[in-house]
């Protein structure tokens, strides 16, 4: 009798792992999502390629776009510099706020990101040339370059310093996201630029903007994305 029991017992408990086998997944070990550091000097060296492309379309369209890259805009339209020299200016105070509040590593890949962006700007104009652009083409398509170009560095742990830093502290400690977060900033400054940028291509340009952090908001959510 007591045999009977207790093949029935194992019996019920084979069948209970057989119910639970196909739904229940694995837990992947850390090493399985972890990027290598191939994955982030390849990240990094793509996120910049097409941030710097995005702003390059955004320059010669005559726009202006948000945070310390729109700021570097406007004043690459009334100085004698060029735009990586001044981006790299603007964002220098930033780099100070990242070591403190997000550590070395985050502030080194951060350091290289405006350092890449700076000397890709000076590249394309070199491989293009003056570009001719349809401003509404010139500033939808900047910013969403930017906007996918700032995604793969958020994913590799870098970002292009100013607001972008800014935005991910407040996101990790409020919970607020990013791309809402930068979206309100990068809206002050492009509202700003109406002293030096006509008002339809500040209207196009605050469309722009809200394009760029869409993106960001969209698809850079905490706890969605889990590469490390």
């Amino acid at each position: 009798m007591s045999t009977t029991i207790t093949t029935e017992k194992n019996t019920a408990a084979q069948d209970t792992t057989a119910e639970k086998g196909p739904t229940a997944a694995p837990a992947a070990p850390p090493s399985a999502v972890r990027h290598t550091l191939l994955e982030d000097v390849l990240g990094i060296l793509t996120g910049t390629f097409a941030a710097s492309l995005g702003l390059f379309l955004l320059k010669s369209s005559e726009a202006v776009t948000g945070g310390t890259a729109g700021l570097a805009l406007l004043l690459s339209y009334s100085l004698p510099l060029p735009f990586g020299v001044i981006f790299a200016g603007v964002n220098l105070p930033f780099f100070g706020l990242a070591i403190w509040k997000k550590g070395w590593n985050f502030a080194l890949r951060t350091g290289v990101a405006i350092a890449l962006v700076s000397v890709m700007a000076s590249l394309h104009p070199w491989a293009f040339g003056s570009l001719d652009l349809d401003p509404a083409y010139g500033v939808l398509a900047g910013n969403l370059l930017a906007g996918v170009g700032l995604l793969i560095l958020f994913r590799h742990k870098s970002s292009l310093g100013g607001f972008n830093i800014m935005a991910l502290l407040l996101q990790e400690k409020l919970g607020w996201r990013a791309g809402y977060v930068q979206m309100v900033l990068d809206v002050a400054i492009v509202v700003a630029s109406l002293a030096l940028v006509t008002p339809l291509m500040v209207l196009l340009s605050a469309v722009g903007a809200v394009l760029l952090n869409l993106i960001l908001a969209l698809n850079h959510k905490p706890g969605r994305y889990l590469g490390m």
